[in-house]
């Protein structure tokens, strides 16, 4: 629940920007007083690991009003300096890394009352299509919205686009432009000409690029959302989709999208304009892993000889089959790369933590497990999370066994063991 100070603020902004679709907001920077920096604290995860002060929540939260007050004061004064974002780098599905931003948990404060403010302006703007770092909607919301519409509208086409290296490839005078035409307050925009311009820490060493925004920043999902809306979203509704011979729709979440069309002479054209659409704005489609594939009903003419293909979707594919009633249906199932990449890290966190204690393994690999199953259990899917749980059983035996030269498990020996740590079992939760 928000603070009643607050809440007015952004229902008065929000119902304005509903209004005036084209009014250009410039007096927005004087609503982020001490209560509403206060309101942007409480939604900043306390969780996340301190940036490069070494400063935590909890420490932070220890002189809370003093620190908030001090915070507003250098923001009102315009002596806020943005501190450079330590960069960590995780595994991708393909084996390379993806950087990712550890901000100061001050800098997360102000970001998060900025984001409070154009969240407020763009929730009115942002197309039905967009589901990523929404309020209110989830990847499943996406994927549901994709079978239904694949199903309904016959469609026979689908677009499987891969923007590269999106986060780190925005163009910041493009953004820039972008924010003006509906934000356009100076103190809004030198706030995020700061964090873009912070630089990135890494070994010590401090670079500044200058394209991209920082990805684990706060501010950077909304900021990405907005460009890519212009970008994408606007430009499907109102140019492309109007020239469609048949249906077609467009799926997007965060920069992972899909566009399915009705008949393949629109899906040709689609994917002959949507690199020259990108690099206009200085974004490139990535030639290989994007994809024109064939995705009609089996039974549904199509004019073409080409084979029913599969697409992935955030972490799932999509793929046509008989229903037990013998209807032709569309399931998914864990994406191949993605059920690799679970089964891996799996190994390799039993390895790392094998001489941890027993029950602190216990409780961490019910976590994961528990968190695989609320994603992926999808009706229809129920057999590859039974292996995801199995391969969990295969490394923590494994590892167990490999505590010292005296602990070998058996197979028997670990069935007891079991019985005491009673791993969760698979469960579908998505039913739809």
């Amino acid at each position: 629940m928000r603070s009643p100070t607050v809440t007015p603020k952004l229902q008065r902004i929000a119902a304005q920007a509903a209004r005036d679709p084209d009014r250009v907001f410039t007096t927005l920077a004087h609503l982020i007083d001490v209560d509403f920096l206060r309101e942007a604290y409480r939604h900043t995860s306390k969780a996340s690991a301190p940036g490069i002060d070494g400063v935590t929540a909890q420490q932070y939260a220890e002189h809370l009003d003093e620190n908030l007050h001090d915070l507003h004061e250098r923001l009102r004064s315009g002596c806020y300096q943005a501190r450079p974002v330590e960069r960590v780098w995780i595994e991708k599905e393909d084996g390379k890394q993806r950087p990712i931003g550890k901000p100061t948990f001050e800098d997360k404060i102000v970001q998060r009352a900025v984001a409070m403010l154009l969240e407020a302006i763009y929730e009115q703007d942002f197309s039905d299509s967009s589901y990523g770092f929404r309020r209110g909607r989830s990847p499943h919301d996406a994927l549901d919205e994709l079978r239904e519409r694949c199903m309904r509208d016959n469609i026979g086409w689908i677009v499987d686009a891969d923007v590269s290296g999106y986060f780190d490839s925005i163009d910041r005078i493009r953004l820039r432009e972008v924010l003006r035409q509906r934000v356009n307050d100076g103190s809004i925009l030198r706030l995020i000409g700061k964090w873009l311009r912070a630089g990135v820490m890494e070994e010590g060493i401090v670079s500044h690029p200058e394209t991209g925004v920082v990805q684990g920043g706060v501010i950077s999902p909304v900021l990405a959302n907005i460009f890519l809306h212009h970008v994408l979203d606007e430009w499907f509704e109102q140019e492309v989709q109007p020239r469609l011979q048949g249906r077609g729709f467009l799926i997007r979440f965060a920069d992972d999208f899909v566009i399915g069309c009705e008949l393949q002479a629109d899906a040709h054209r689609i994917m002959a304009v949507l690199p020259k659409r990108f690099a206009r704005y200085g974004l490139t489609i990535h030639p290989t892993k994007t994809a024109l594939i064939a995705f009609s009903k089996p039974e549904a003419p199509q004019g073409s000889t080409e084979g029913n293909g599969t697409f992935d979707f955030l972490g799932l594919t999509h793929y046509w089959t008989r229903s037990r009633r013998g209807y032709w249906v569309i399931k998914r199932r864990t994406a191949q790369k993605r059920l690799r990449r679970t089964k891996k890290a799996l190994w390799r966190w039993c390895r790392y933590n094998r001489h941890t204690p027993l029950q602190y393994q216990y409780q961490q690999l019910c976590q994961k497990l528990r968190g695989h199953f609320q994603y992926y259990g999808i009706r229809g899917n129920f057999r590859l999370l039974e292996e995801v749980r199995s391969a969990a059983e295969k490394a923590w035996r494994y590892w167990l066994s490999r505590r010292s030269s005296k602990s070998a498990i058996g197979w028997e020996k670990f069935q007891k063991l079991l019985e005491t740590y009673v791993l969760p079992t698979p469960k579908i939760v998505h039913t739809i």
